[in-house]
């Protein structure tokens, strides 16, 4: 593999620079940096159907309580 030092990143920089000048450079940058900062925040970013379905998705506890209230109830009709 490849490893880059400080030196060949500088000469890589200051080809770019000369290549497309200081205001398309400058532009790339903050570009870049806006993309990266979105990307982060979508990926970081609970999705919606994931939180619909959490919320939708009955506790266990609950229903099972509801179930042996329901027997109870029936049991207790019986009597």
């Amino acid at each position: 593999m490849m490893h880059l030092g400080a030196q060949e990143l500088i000469v890589i920089l200051l080809i770019v620079l000369i290549l497309f000048g200081g205001k398309k450079v400058t532009g790339l940058g903050k570009a870049l940096g806006t993309s990266l900062r979105e990307f982060k925040e979508e990926v970081n970013k609970p999705d919606e159907t994931v939180k619909k379905a959490a919320a939708d998705t009955p506790n266990p506890n609950v229903v099972q309580q509801q179930a042996t209230d329901t027997v109870h109830e029936a049991r207790a009709g019986k009597k």
